[in-house]
């Protein structure tokens, strides 16, 4: 069975409660809980994450690329900062979709700069947690054209 790995940055673990008006009142269980409705509908597996470390989420990328699963990455404020975070992904040759719940172009300046959208396959933004949904709804598709 294909695998999707949906991968979160830091302070992640903090939306429902940080910023309502910008993120949303859904936390990261229910986005889980959707991530999981899609993926079995898919029938995909599914390994969802959240970490605040940058190398404990090099170290996600890293596997989920050498198991060739397709990843979901809302690296979070890593996307705007890490390019330890762009090297694992181009690395492993990983298919990654980024991921952001707000638009960030219509944000602050310096979220508008992404390092991990040059070595993503694409990108979506702006749409909440429906983002989640049709990311994994795409990899489904990139993974069957990938077998």
């Amino acid at each position: 069975m294909a695998a999707v790995h949906v991968l979160n940055g830091p302070n992640l673990n903090l939306i429902g409660t940080r910023e309502p008006a910008i993120y949303g009142s859904l936390t990261l269980a229910d986005i889980e809980a959707r991530c999981r409705a899609k993926a079995k509908a898919l029938k995909l597996g599914l390994v969802f994450s959240q970490t605040n470390h940058e190398g404990e989420l090099v170290d996600q990328i890293q596997a989920a690329g050498r198991q060739k699963a397709g990843i979901v990455l809302n690296a979070g404020a890593y996307t705007h900062t890490s390019v330890a975070i762009h090297d694992a992904i181009r690395g492993v040759d990983a298919l990654v979709i980024e991921v952001h719940l707000t638009n960030v172009h219509a944000r602050e300046g310096f979220r508008h700069h992404s390092y991990v959208s040059p070595v993503a396959k694409g990108v979506i933004a702006g749409l909440g947690p429906f983002g989640y949904e049709a990311a994994i709804e795409a990899l489904a598709e990139l993974l069957r054209q990938r077998s």
